[in-house]
């Protein structure tokens, strides 16, 4: 009775902190800058399934692994921990500079025409986008859409899933006796962290949706996204450079 409990408790906790995982802060800064390209707020659904489909997949080996052979990969692996957390720093600074890039390149539009005889290239700014599809999702900005996978977050996921409280998941594997336990503790994980996140950035969604009308105000909350990811990228990296502990 006492073994199934504590088996019980295992499974529960693995759910609960995986809800609580995908709200760390270098999760949801890095999403923010995905859910800003979609001007639908419940397509953020799709974003937050696909960002913990990728977070789960790595964690789920990794967690086999340890299972298997105990303390050898797990003390092998928190020796390397910190270069997941740098690769996690360089992406989130990458996303920062890549949504500063997006912005700039939608204010601007080339076109090139013959003039005395030579072809000229003409960089305009503008303020408008006329895409088709913005034009068709600005009057259903709340509606679901057809779920797609988004390969972009799922790779943002996977560079996340073996870096910051990650590691204290792991580390539990190691008072799990049975490997059933232990798989089913690493697939709840994964279903309250793919919960969480989905939650999660349908609320970071919303934003970028009510203001997909308002160049200014969409263009505000983008460099909100973006900046954010930027200084907090290079203070993880900081902080890992300079062996001082991250809040």
């Amino acid at each position: 009775m006492d073994t199934d409990s504590g088996a019980l408790a295992a499974i529960l906790l693995g759910f609960l902190l995986g809800l609580k995982h995908a709200t760390d802060a270098d999760h949801v800064i890095a999403i923010s800058t995905v859910v800003k390209e979609y001007k639908n707020a419940f397509k953020g659904l799709w974003v937050g399934i696909s960002w913990g489909l990728g977070h789960t997949a790595p964690l789920i080996i990794l967690g086999f692994i340890i299972l298997i052979s105990k303390d050898s990969v797990m003390d092998f692996y928190e020796d390397i921990a910190h270069y997941f957390e740098l690769g996690v720093a360089v992406m989130l600074i990458l996303l920062g500079l890549q949504v500063y890039w997006n912005l700039r390149r939608s204010t601007l539009h080339v076109h090139d025409h013959a003039h005395d005889g030579s072809s000229h290239l003409h960089i305009h700014g503008t303020h408008e986008s006329s895409a088709p599809e913005d034009i068709e999702e600005n009057h259903s900005i709340f509606s679901f859409g057809k779920p797609t996978f988004r390969i972009k977050s799922f790779v943002i996921g996977m560079i996340h899933g073996l870096a910051g409280s990650a590691a204290v998941m792991l580390a539990l594997l190691l008072t799990i006796d049975s490997t059933i336990v232990g798989l089913t503790y690493l697939i709840l994980f994964g279903v309250g962290t793919i919960l969480s996140m989905s939650i999660i950035t349908i609320a970071l969604s919303v934003p970028f949706a009510l203001s997909t009308n308002h160049q200014r105000l969409n263009t505000g909350v983008s460099l909100i996204a973006g900046s954010g990811s930027v200084l907090f990228g290079l203070y993880l990296m900081y902080s890992i450079l300079t062996e001082q502990s991250i809040i």
